[in-house]
């Protein structure tokens, strides 16, 4: 029996073990964000380009997000390093940890309350998670956290329906006004927090959009209706649907000259009019724009001599009207899509077929915005499957957008799986999202630069809708050094103050340590007096300036040394061979070898005597070459034979004495060629036999080659060589065995050849026959298929008499009597 504690401890154990992921998992599922990362930048060497203008703890760490600041200021009499380097290399350099500016990005969440549908009592919506976000964030570094959405149960939709009442629209009014219920009600199994509101519009009353006839502008329809105006709220957003239905009716069609309509100041007063319209602070916004006509923009109230531009805000009397129709241009496109954007509004354009690519290509000029195009039937009569399809699209599409601009140094971009779990992608757009659905972005917060101002708060939210996410962003632009200020310091001779280790002279002194009077000219005068020109560093990269002047840096080896006015020169920077300075026969000096007696060459490589190329035959270079640096360079002579070899004597390609040597080897070895006897006895060389023949070393040759013919007499092939030493005294070795070819076997060839002939003759017998067998099968078939098509009839022998004949007596009445 074990003792309670050691039954306990191990359950314990596989409790947390199993609960704890579990529980992390579901939190994780149903939408929980995590604070997210930083990212750093790619490595590189960006803190050296720190420019000696921008010499400071904020100009370093601006470079980069890897770069910091040795505040140190003993560690600027080291001369050679830059107070502006990674950490590490810092470190490495003897600045202390505790003096070392490097401030950290981070992130962390503010508010991140869970997701609700708002369905209790005073309870308000929750779709974005998370709520609240705050990140400091160094140039050139990078934050990434998730954002996610959740498509909520019975989520408020205002529906505010804008609708065109010139005369061409008559029907549609009267359609609209019978489909009111209808509309609510497809509306409300949508969400049960629904309402519904009612405008219209018509054009400016000024010519030329209307008759300037007195008579026309009261009555402007033949048949009788109301005066023409810009637009007119008629009803605010409510959820009684009967009352929507009663304004509708009585609402009057008017009339215009040209076909454009001013429907653009009407969305831009129900936009902008929060309090008249009756928008909800937390619901889906939607216009509804119907129209069977184009429209109105910017620029088209000059025709009307109204040069004023709209300013984008709610001009409503008391009735309603909009009152400066007469007075303000029509809103741009820009504006028009600024104000969509900011006030979070939906846009249905429900237009006739002869205007839907008019309106698509306005839906395309808007983007990041909400708002669809759909075709509507002459007489409307489609209206609610139309705003019930084009609602669906919009709520199940959802772009996240934000107020980051190129101004702040910001840039925000999206990635998202959307809710097909598809690889990751950069976008802001997930399409498909049904109620109860949670998608997931990837946001990444990059800042690009500093600008004056450090702190932004941004919004990042689903378009059309008021839900954000508030992002509050301190761009780490200063050092906090840089507020530790010691004035008239001692450190900088007192003509200056030491911030961050360093000193900002005062005017009339530059330096290090302010030690220079400036004598009128700037720093930036001095320092160019250390640059040999324009495109060269600071004493060559390898100095200090000080008063104009170059302090080179000391090198770690006391034998190397950097000099010259701008430490241009060296005495270890120079060619080397053979891993020698100056191949160890002359001197370093600034960059260029100085050679030694004897020697010459960029690294002193070369001995001037020619020594090492004299050949055994004492010519330099065996007379086919030039002694260049110690070595034969070899030469091709004119017939075309190139010498090689450390001396330029072997010439593979040279013509060679095999031929004139061949008769007098095969005279006096085996008694054969075209030599006689007396010939041959006057032959220059006596052949050496022997079973092979000797392998020469090309170093102790001078001249050699092997040589090999076919003696006629026998057609078998010979060898010989013949070498000659450097005094050219000739020597010929012969193999005493010749390579003779075996003997042809003539009986087996003839045996082969009979069998053959047997053989081939045997072939076309049988070819033959098998032919033969072929076309006699072929004859009989064809007839036995004409025997089978055979048909017999029976005739008679055209040749064959009867033996009785037969003949009428033509005058014969005995029958005719009877009768």
């Amino acid at each position: 029996m074990l003792p309670n504690g050691t039954i306990i401890l191990p359950l314990l154990l596989f409790t947390i073990s199993v609960f704890i992921p579990f529980a992390a998992a579901q939190w994780k599922q149903e939408g929980a964000a995590d604070d997210g990362e930083i990212l750093m930048s790619e490595p590189g060497f960006p803190c050296h380009s720190l420019s000696q203008e921008n010499y400071t703890c904020s100009g370093c760490i601006q470079l980069h997000d890897s770069c910091a600041w040795c505040m140190d200021f003993s560690f600027n009499n080291l001369a050679q390093y830059s107070r502006c380097d990674s950490s590490q290399i810092l470190l490495e350099h003897g600045c202390a940890p505790d003096q070392i500016v490097n401030p950290q990005s981070s992130l962390r969440n503010l508010l991140n309350e869970p997701f609700t549908d708002g369905t209790e009592e005073g309870e308000h919506t929750v779709q974005l998670r998370p709520q609240e976000v705050e990140i400091r964030i160094r140039p050139k570094s990078k934050a990434r956290f998730n954002v996610r959405f959740r498509q909520p149960h019975d989520y408020p939709v205002d529906l505010y329906y804008l609708m065109d009442l010139s005369y061409s629209m008559k029907d549609d009014k009267e359609k609209l006004s019978q489909l009111g219920d209808l509309l609510a009600e497809r509306m409300r199994s949508i969400t049960k927090n629904f309402r519904l509101g009612f405008g219209s519009f018509i054009d400016k009353k000024v010519m030329p959009f209307v008759d300037p006839r007195r008579e026309k502008q009261e009555q402007p329809c033949a048949e009788g209706c109301a005066p023409t105006y810009g637009f007119r709220h008629q009803m605010s957003l409510t959820s009684n649907t009967a009352k929507f239905a009663k304004e509708v009716d009585k609402a009057q069609i008017s009339g215009n000259l040209d076909a454009p309509e001013g429907g653009f100041d009407a969305v831009m007063q129900a936009i902008s009019c929060n309090s008249s319209i009756g928008w909800r602070e937390r619901s889906r916004k939607m216009i509804v724009f119907s129209t069977d006509a184009g429209f109105h923009f910017a620029g088209d109230g000059r025709l009307a001599g109204i040069t004023t531009p709209n300013d984008g805000q709610c001009h409503l009397d008391s009735d309603g009207y909009y009152t400066k129709s007469t007075e303000q241009d029509y809103p741009s496109i820009a504006l028009l899509h600024q104000k969509i954007k900011e006030k979070k509004v939906n846009v249905i354009f429900a237009v006739t077929r002869s205007n839907q690519r008019l309106y698509q290509q306005l839906t395309d000029a808007l983007p990041d915005v909400s708002t669809a195009v759909g075709v509507l039937a002459n007489d409307s009569s489609n209206i609610v499957t139309l705003i019930e399809e084009e609602y669906g699209k919009i709520a199940e599409k959802i772009i996240m957008v934000d107020n980051a601009n190129a101004s702040m140094g910001l840039r925000l971009s999206y990635r998202s799986t959307c809710v097909d779990g598809r690889t990751l992608q950069d976008t802001n757009t997930c399409d498909g999202v049904k109620v109860g659905d949670t998608v997931a972005f990837e946001v990444t917060l990059e800042a690009l630069h500093c600008v004056p101002q450090r702190d932004f708060v941004l919004h990042i939210g689903p378009s059309g809708l008021e839900e954000v996410l508030t992002l509050y962003v301190h761009v780490i632009c200063d050092c906090d050094c840089e507020d530790e200020i010691v004035y008239n310091a001692p450190e900088c001779n007192g003509h200056g103050n030491l911030v961050c280790g360093i000193c900002q002279c005062a005017e009339g002194y530059v330096g290090t340590h302010c030690e220079c009077e400036s004598g009128g000219e700037s720093a930036v005068a001095l320092e160019a007096k250390c640059k040999k020109d324009n495109d060269s560093l600071v004493c060559s990269g390898r100095g200090i300036c000080k008063c104009g002047v170059c302090e080179c840096f000391p090198r770690a080896n006391a034998d190397e040394l950097v000099s010259g006015q701008f430490c241009e020169c060296d005495n270890f920077n120079c060619p080397r061979h053979d891993r020698l300075l100056c191949g160890g026969h002359g001197d370093c000096v600034c960059g260029t070898c100085q050679c030694e007696p004897g020697y010459t060459g960029p690294a002193c490589e070369c001995p001037i005597s020619q020594e090492t190329c004299i050949a055994p035959n004492g010519k330099v270079c065996g007379g086919h070459g030039e002694c260049i640096c110690g070595k034969c360079h070899c030469f091709t002579d004119e017939d075309g034979a190139r010498y090689s070899g450390p001396y330029c004597d072997i010439c593979p390609t040279c013509p060679t004495k095999c031929v004139e040597y061949k008769p007098c080897v095969m005279c006096q070895q085996w008694g054969t060629g075209p030599y006689n006897e007396t010939r041959c006895s006057e032959c220059p060389f006596t052949v050496i036999p022997v079973d092979e023949l000797p392998v020469l070393n090309i170093s102790e040759s001078d001249s050699w080659n092997e040589c090999q013919f076919v003696d006629p007499a026998d057609d078998c092939t010979f060898y010989f060589l013949y070498y000659y030493d450097g005094l050219d005294n000739l020597t010929v070795w012969v193999r005493e065995h010749k390579d003779c070819p075996a003997p042809l076997p003539v009986l087996v060839i003839v045996l082969i050849v009979i069998a053959g002939i047997v053989l081939l003759g045997l072939l076309l017998l049988l070819l033959w026959k098998l032919m033969t067998i072929i076309y006699d099968r072929r004859e009989y078939a064809r007839f036995e298929k004409e025997r089978l098509q055979a048909r017999w009839e029976a005739n008679e022998n055209p040749l064959y008499k009867q033996a009785t004949t037969t003949f009428k007596n033509p005058v014969y009445a005995g029958d005719a009597k009877n009768k």
